[in-house]
């Protein structure tokens, strides 16, 4: 053999074995790291957590790549077509390398196609190839080769390309479920020709967009259209092409927003704890903990499509029409209120994204100011359809604008089990992040019917027990407001002031804070008498929890957000169903609580209620802090509680005059949200039209409908149909002295320090010494009975005195 021909088997025998080291080290991850053989079996794409709704309408998602798998059997078989005839003709035939395939690309440099088949441009997905320079992208075709053959050999053609098109890209959407949703709200199995030829064709690079680029989508389109032609397997005749390709571009483009959707409020929510379910559990198949962003969760929530639909419209319906209200005051107050709280302004400036990207631009700080001064065009949020507006604005006025405008929360759930059936976190989640459900608000005088409820548990009072009105002092300065008395069933119909001071005082501060933390307000109460009237500011979720005793004869249950978790092959990880109730009163009392609350609404604050027409009994609290910042209304039926709140982002922003409270502020919403959900036979409301009434209380004398009426009416002063505002911490706070002008103390409770801080840090310390009476035997009979007048243990020579004669009561007193 001449020496020539021996260098070349040399060299060519030396080439093949380089090769097969090169092979060799590739399959050991010598050459970086590569997918183990249970990885491809098991082949895992990140995939987003999906969020039903109880109606089974799939809410949004959680992703870090927006992607969802589907089965070979829900694509359509026009996409598996084009994508064969487009991408790999000899798909079929090859095992993950197609060799004419390189060789021609290899010929014709690319010209022609290349020669990556659909089996290795799944290996270079799922290993993140395809960048750097010529070396290194050999090095990876190396490894996409390796792991090709590898799918080849542990998977059918049809899970290749299912896995293929789950795995593939459409700019910012993963996998061809999202893309057809997204382009032409189709599921893939419903795809025509043309559509699926566009999405292939989409493929070839984001240039095809048929949003973004319609021209070259259509000639991409028609290119794929004819390959389909071409191709071996002759998917489509000339004269079908044809047609197709005489068809005008046609999408229905939807941009995937997390600012739409069912309940996006509730969604964030859900999120928070759906990350801390993560951290406790763990992925069987990776030995890790649960990723919401890439496991494709599937949670099953307990909100209802159709319930969440009518309280957003309730908002819609109500807030205008307050927001016009105070719009009308501010014409005149604005000026001065925002020049007494510039600092607010100063601080939304600052964390704007006009002032970061001016400062990145290393604008002095005096030049980004000046620059808030000057009028732009821009967009505001507005009550319209569109729920914006375009305007000219200079950006400090445009967030005294934003601030300006009156915020609002509303939330439903069942009593019985806990299950949140809507929840209404702001305006609009687009313009509004904040959820105002879990923010701590000034509760005023929902608060009341807590206090009520301990003077029935722990005193025996009925609803036909006598509070007196008269004179209360309080504050520093000791000064008296007077009130009218009269029933308790009366007391709490009108929101009288007096009474659940008097009765906070009887009780002792802390008592009532202990029975507020047993029932699930773990907001921080502050240990005055001011309480009494809604001092305490406190998430509305937590309200209504306490409230859930009510309806649900003495039970306290917490709320639930999710029924049940599965992962993405349909698996139950975890059941919620399992209901968290204690209970924390006997159902006789929790029965006469839901009697004196239905004053309020036949008779008293929220009377207002009857007009919607709902066709079931109803009981409820209305709620108003100082200058109405804050309007409240919680209230309930035999099935259902729901709460809502009103006001604005900072507090100092207030309507002085023209609305009754949260009888005007809140309580519509309530109305209309109730009014729709009993109207809609479709949720199956009504079935349980009354409160059911314990046995032992059928006979007694007090809860006879006229009777209750007649002690509901039983007032020693004008009954004022607004509900009344509350106080300040500060002005609740008095030094104990031991002089007792005109034989009268504060009802304040005694406390055992000779000064107390009265500075708002005070609201964090703990407990102040406060006395807390227990009762024995309680003195009650059918008609009426005295408050017994408790004695603080700290201090023997004071004593709660109860004026003769009551002076008329102003609207001012209160």
């Amino acid at each position: 053999m001449k020496k020539p021909v021996k260098m070349l088997w040399r060299v060519f025998f030396g080439g093949l074995l380089l090769l097969i080291l090169i092979f060799t080290a590739a399959n050991f991850g010598l050459l970086g790291k590569m997918p183990s053989l249970k990885e491809l079996e098991n082949p895992e794409a990140d995939l987003a957590s999906e969020v039903y709704s109880s109606d089974g309408k799939l809410m949004g998602k959680y992703y870090a790549e927006n992607r969802s798998e589907v089965k070979y059997n829900e694509i359509s078989p026009n996409i598996i077509h084009a994508l064969v005839a487009t991408e790999d003709q000899n798909f079929y035939d090859h095992s993950g390398i197609d060799a004419r395939a390189v060789a021609r690309a290899v010929i014709k440099l690319g010209t022609d196609g290349g020669g990556s088949p659909i089996t290795q441009q799944l290996a270079k997905n799922m290993l993140g190839q395809g960048k750097g320079n010529v070396f290194k992208r050999g090095t990876q075709k190396i490894k996409e080769w390796v792991i090709a053959v590898k799918l080849e050999r542990n998977f059918t053609k049809e899970e290749i390309i299912t896995l293929y098109l789950n795995r593939a890209s459409w700019g910012n959407l993963y996998g061809i479920r999202n893309a057809a949703r997204a382009y032409f709200q189709k599921d893939p199995i419903d795809l025509n020709i043309e559509e699926a030829a566009v999405l292939v064709g989409m493929l070839k690079g984001f240039i095809y967009d048929p949003i973004r680029h319609p021209s070259a989508s259509l000639n991409r389109r028609n290119t794929v259209i004819e390959r389909m032609v071409d191709c071996k397997q002759h998917y489509l005749t000339d004269e079908q092409a044809n047609k197709y390709k005489a068809k005008p571009l046609i999408t229905n483009f939807k941009k995937a927003d997390d600012n739409v959707g069912i309940a996006p409020y509730f969604r964030f929510a859900v999120a928070d704890k759906m990350k801390d379910w993560c951290k406790k559990h763990k992925n069987p198949k990776t030995g890790e903990n649960y990723d919401l962003y890439r496991d494709g969760l599937r949670v099953y929530t307990t909100i209802n499509a159709k319930m969440q639909q009518y309280a957003e419209e309730s908002v819609v319906q109500q807030m205008p029409i307050i927001q016009k209200k105070l719009n009308a005051y501010l014409k005149t107050a604005s000026d001065k209120t925002w020049k007494e709280h510039e600092n607010v302004i100063q601080s939304a400036m600052r964390t704007s994204e006009r002032w970061k990207n001016l400062k990145e631009e290393e604008m002095k700080d005096a030049d980004i100011k000046k620059s808030f001064l000057a009028k732009v065009k821009m967009k505001v949020f507005a009550w319209n359809a569109k729920k914006e507006l375009d305007t000219v604005l200079s950006p400090r006025d445009s967030i005294i604008y934003h601030h300006q405008l009156l915020q609002t929360s509303f939330v439903a759930m069942d009593p019985k089990t806990g299950e949140v059936k809507c929840w209404v976190g702001g305006n609009d989640f687009k313009w509004f992040k904040y959820d105002h459900v879990t923010a701590s608000r000034q509760v005023g005088s929902t608060i009341k019917p807590l206090i009520y409820a301990l003077a029935v548990q722990d005193a025996g009072y009925t609803p036909s027990t006598i509070i007196e009105g008269g004179a209360v002092q309080y504050g520093k300065e000791m000064k008296t407001f007077y009130g009218g008395g009269g029933t308790l069933a009366n007391c709490l119909a009108f929101s009288k002031n007096t009474a659940s001071v008097r009765l906070t005082n009887m009780l002792g501060v802390n008592r009532v804070i202990e029975f507020a933390k047993s029932v699930g307000i773990s907001a921080p109460l502050p240990p005055y008498i001011s309480l009494s009237l809604g001092a305490a500011e406190i998430p509305l979720l937590q309200m209504l929890q306490a409230y859930t005793m009510f309806p649900n004869k003495g039970f306290n249950t917490e709320p639930v957000f999710i029924s049940r978790i599965e992962d993405k092959n349909g698996n139950l990880l975890e059941d919620f169903t399992q209901v968290n109730s204690k209970q924390v009163m006997s159902e006789q009392d929790a029965f006469t609580m839901v009697k004196l609350m239905e004053g309020v609404v036949e008779i008293g604050t929220g009377s207002s209620l009857n007009n919607y027409n709902i066709p079931v009994q109803k009981a409820g609290k209305t709620g108003t802090t100082n200058f109405n910042t804050d309007g409240w209304f919680i209230g309930y039926t035999p099935e259902l509680l729901a709460g809502t709140w009103v006001g604005c982002d900072d507090p100092f922003i207030r309507i002085y005059s023209g609305t009754s409270g949260g009888n005007e502020m809140a309580l519509p919403k309530w109305g209309y949200f109730m009014k729709k959900v009993y109207g809609d036979k479709s949720l199956g409301f009504g079935k349980i039209k009354e409160f059911a009434e314990p046995a032992q209380m059928s006979k007694d004398p007090i809860y006879a409908d006229q009777n209750f009426k007649d002690i509901v009416n039983s007032g020693d002063s004008s009954n004022n149909p607004e509900d009344l505002g509350n106080g300040g911490a500060g002005d609740f706070i008095v030094e104990p002295s031991t002089e007792n002008k005109d034989n009268q103390i504060p009802v304040e409770s005694q406390f055992g320090d000779s000064k107390i801080d009265t500075s708002p840090k005070a609201k964090s310390k703990p407990d102040l010494p406060l006395s807390t009476p227990k009762f024995t035997e309680p003195q009650k009979d059918a008609k009426a009975v005295m408050p017994v007048p408790i004695k603080a243990a700290d201090d023997k020579n004071k004593k709660v005195v109860v004026p003769d004669k009551l002076k008329p009561v102003k609207k001012n007193d209160y």
